[in-house]
């Protein structure tokens, strides 16, 4: 029987607030420690879940690590973000089980897939589909996975991927700007709303709580942070302010779907 044990977590938690956030965290960058401490602020703030992955110079040992100590920390789940198959990890919950989508290189569509699947399977980890779209200038992100990133006047092109995405039965859509990049703007988010019914993940340079209320209000379900924490020292009062204007953009997002009263 598949496990849709997170899956119906996440999904339980978009209906009964419209939208979450989730933290990002690299362990390229971050020692196991620094990993636990950012976790168990980021979930003192709100955050819903930790993911954990990196585009470049991440092993199977150093996640582990990362990921052992951020269960051992908080009770949220874990879910793996991997650059390549030999990023995965038995320790976490779940893993975003990936396809970027507008790579130029099959092995990024479908070739490291194949590799990992059996990975996968062989850890008990529950894979949660994803249709991954890299826009805008793609960061490190789009040069390792030959990505030629859509450019954010056009967004059209970017929904026709992202319908692609939920007929070839994906259960998530990301839309990823890159790690310090320019956000994604709202205009983007908003057609591929209007496209698709996928909950749609936005993640990649959002660093000011305005930007997440725009997104969320645009119609972005989950909203991703991951540079940020990487930076402060205090965590919990840097993504507090963010996740408060998630909740915002929520409110924001009923109010202007409701008909006009007349």
């Amino acid at each position: 029987m598949r496990k849709t044990k997170v899956r119906d977590y996440l999904l339980q938690l978009l209906k009964d607030k419209g939208a979450i956030h989730m933290t990002l965290i690299d362990p390229d960058k971050t020692s196991s420690e620094k990993a636990a401490r950012i976790a168990v602020e980021a979930v003192e703030a709100g955050t819903s879940a930790i993911m954990v992955g990196g585009s470049i110079g991440v092993s199977e040992s150093m996640t582990d690590e990362v990921v052992l100590a951020i269960k051992n920390s908080t009770n949220v789940p874990v879910i793996l973000f991997p650059g390549t198959p030999s990023a995965l990890s038995r320790h976490a919950d779940a893993v975003w089980f990936m396809s970027v989508l507008n790579s130029q290189n099959p092995y990024f569509i479908t070739g490291a897939q194949m590799q990992g699947a059996p990975i996968v399977k062989r850890y008990g980890l529950e894979a949660l589909s994803l249709g991954y779209i890299i826009l805008g200038s793609g960061g490190a992100v789009s040069l390792v996975s030959y990505t030629r990133p859509l450019p954010f006047e056009k967004p059209d092109v970017v929904a026709a991927y992202a319908l692609a995405a939920e007929y070839m039965g994906f259960s998530f859509v990301y839309l990823e700007g890159g790690s310090g990049a320019d956000p994604i703007p709202p205009i983007v988010v908003r057609t591929v709303r209007k496209t698709v019914s996928l909950p749609i993940i936005v993640g990649g340079g959002i660093r000011e709580p305005e930007t997440a209320r725009e997104l969320v209000m645009a119609g972005a379900d989950i909203i991703v942070t991951g540079t940020l924490v990487e930076e402060v020292d205090n965590v919990k009062k840097r993504l507090h302010p963010i996740i408060t204007a998630i909740e915002e953009g929520v409110t924001a997002r009923k109010f202007q779907d409701e008909p006009s009263r007349r």
